[in-house]
């Protein structure tokens, strides 16, 4: 796997940046070699935070913890991101690498996904506003209609309190 590694508005000291290399490169069992991953260092609000994300076969693996020594956080980060393998095993199994798996990874998997399907009028609004439509029905995001572009979005409120906006590349 393919990995970078950066800092954000710090920079990496050489023994962390060899640390993650160490922990992330046991993950390699898994992907392909085509698999490209990035790990992002930060201090916010008195933490040390780790973002690790990980692209392999055309899915996404996300890992995001703070703590409070990035020794910690990177050894949190490397157990969420196997936990996620672990538990969606079986649906992975073709978008990863051949025989990732042995008999030590037996866990037990996540069952089938309960969908409950809801359906609304989606209509044209500012950003702004369908914040505040999301805020005030108390939903953590918030499906609309963009009303300069009339493409599709999503607001969402983000661990860290801000907003995310995903708008849809065609």
């Amino acid at each position: 796997m393919k990995m970078t590694i950066s800092g954000k508005q710090m920079n990496v000291r050489p023994s962390l940046r060899e640390l993650a290399e160490k922990k992330f490169s046991k993950l390699d069992r898994f992907f392909r070699d085509d698999a490209e991953g990035s790990i992002v260092f930060s201090c916010r609000h008195d933490l040390k935070y780790i973002e690790v994300t990980v692209l392999s076969g055309g899915t996404i693996f996300r890992s995001e913890v703070g703590d409070e020594t990035f020794e910690n956080s990177v050894d949190r980060a490397m157990e969420a991101l196997y936990a996620q393998i672990r538990k969606n095993k079986t649906r992975l199994q073709k978008r990863l690498r051949e025989g990732a798996f042995d008999a030590e990874d037996e866990v037990e998997e996540e069952e089938e996904f309960r969908i409950r399907t809801k359906s609304f009028p989606v209509k044209p609004m500012s950003v702004e506003e369908a914040i505040l439509q999301m805020n005030l029905l108390e939903h953590q995001f918030f499906v609309f209609r963009d009303d300069r572009t009339n493409e599709p979005c999503v607001v969402y409120r983000r661990k860290d309190g801000d907003y995310g906006l995903i708008v849809a590349e065609t």
